[in-house]
């Protein structure tokens, strides 16, 4: 990457990070994605109860390969065979594990992680219940604020995401959600009426009262969506 360029996205993220520790997060830069599994390994112990959401990111830096290690208890909603009785037990599962990781939607400068989610199981844990919640992120999901947090799930995110899971939505479809407008949303509620919208539940996770539970991992690489 040219220099100069580099330049300005170290400050946008020595910024984010600051914020983020403002705010009761641990954050952590990792220039690779393989820095940054190095990073997940050791924020994790043998034995350890560890539950995800569904991510790119996690996929893109081998976490995921990582957490379904055998000396790990991984709790896995994707394993061959699993029924939706069993999904549902692994989402309840997620609140009493000892490790979360996931992704973000978006992290602002100012500090806060945006989420967006379809069933909700994701942003529940996020809130509350695992021990600790890791959160991985490239660069490319830092936003200046939470305006243009909504944005980027609307005009990236979620048509990304409804493609990689063959959802039948307008952003799907289009590559765009259908309540943004010439770059402004008209509304949260807005959008598609579909049965495979992924955008119902929204979180924006500002100051934290019990420090250090989330720990963000940013990385110096573009990753997901």
């Amino acid at each position: 990457m040219d220099s100069c360029k580099q330049s300005v996205i170290d400050k946008k993220i020595e910024k984010t990070i600051a914020n983020l520790k403002a705010n009761n997060m641990e954050a952590y830069f990792c220039r690779t994605k393989e820095d940054a599994a190095l990073l997940a390994e050791s924020l994790i112990n043998s034995g350890d109860t560890i539950a995800s959401g569904g991510s790119v990111s996690l996929v893109e830096t081998g976490i995921m390969d990582l957490i379904k290690k055998k000396k790990y208890n991984y709790l896995d909603r994707a394993k061959e065979g699993i029924t939706p009785e069993e999904i549902e037990q692994v989402y309840r599962g997620a609140f009493s594990a000892d490790v979360y990781f996931t992704s973000a939607n978006a992290i602002t400068e100012n500090g806060e992680l945006y989420n967006v989610d379809g069933n909700g199981n994701r942003v529940a844990a996020i809130v509350y219940g695992p021990k600790s919640v890791v959160v991985v992120c490239g660069y490319n999901k830092i936003v200046r604020n939470i305006k243009e947090a909504e944005m980027r799930v609307k005009e990236i995110a979620a048509p990304a995401n409804t493609v990689r899971l063959n959802k039948d939505t307008y952003c799907a479809k289009c590559g765009v959600c259908l309540s943004a407008k010439d770059g402004e949303s008209t509304g949260l509620a807005d959008g598609c009426k579909s049965e495979g919208r992924i955008c119902c539940s929204y979180l924006i996770s500002g100051y934290q009262r019990q420090k250090n539970r989330i720990k963000v991992i940013l990385v110096g690489e573009e990753l997901g969506f």
